[in-house]
């Protein structure tokens, strides 16, 4: 993940604020919250080597899949559910939208955009796409689902989920114009919650 998307899920987050995050990889992300903005933290990860890697760095980490965890919290147990970078992996990725915005005031959820014109020019040269956001071989990927920005927003209409912050990066740099997102932006991170 990007330099730029980590300091933005930063600037979401109050300082002591209770934070999940779901797929949290070796801890990361929850390691820079903690240190830079004081949180009471919780993981939820599958891999056992990750879980191992976090508690090393002093993490509350469960190991298990995030549709079964979410489902052990209560009602706004949270300030703040994150899935990052995660959301094209999960089984079912609306029920697990659901589950975020049930469990937090907010969720906070980024993925690459598979509608980049990048990604998209290679598969008009009948190429499957590989790019920074989605490095892997069409063999060796662990993503399952495919997702764009428009389509994400899409669905969030359809299910009356609120966005209330939506940003875009290429591999450098936060996108300004918001009709140039999921044409141009590599990744995106939204900030939603049920209405």
């Amino acid at each position: 993940m990007s330099h730029i998307q980590n300091e933005d899920i930063l600037s979401y987050i109050s300082k002591k604020d209770q934070v999940l995050d779901l797929g949290c990889g070796e801890g990361d992300l929850l390691e820079l919250l903690r240190d830079k903005k004081s949180i009471d933290g919780y993981g939820i990860e599958k891999d056992p080597g990750n879980v191992m890697n976090c508690i090393q760095k002093g993490l509350s980490v469960f190991h298990g899949d995030i549709q079964e965890g979410l489902s052990q919290f209560p009602d706004q147990s949270f300030d703040t559910v994150i899935l990052s970078q995660t959301l094209q992996q999960v089984q079912n990725p609306l029920e697990v939208i659901h589950e975020m915005c049930r469990v937090g005031k907010v969720a906070i959820v980024t993925f690459p955009n598979f509608a980049h014109w990048k990604t998209r020019f290679q598969l008009l040269k009948g190429i499957i796409p590989k790019s920074d956001a989605l490095p892997y071989e069409w063999y060796n990927t662990p993503n399952i689902r495919v997702v764009s920005i428009k389509s994400f927003k899409r669905i969030c209409k359809k299910e009356k989920i609120r966005i209330l912050h939506q940003k875009a990066f290429s591999s450098t740099k936060r996108l300004a114009l918001p009709l140039l997102h999921n044409l141009c932006g590599q990744r995106a991170l939204f900030v939603i919650k049920k209405e």
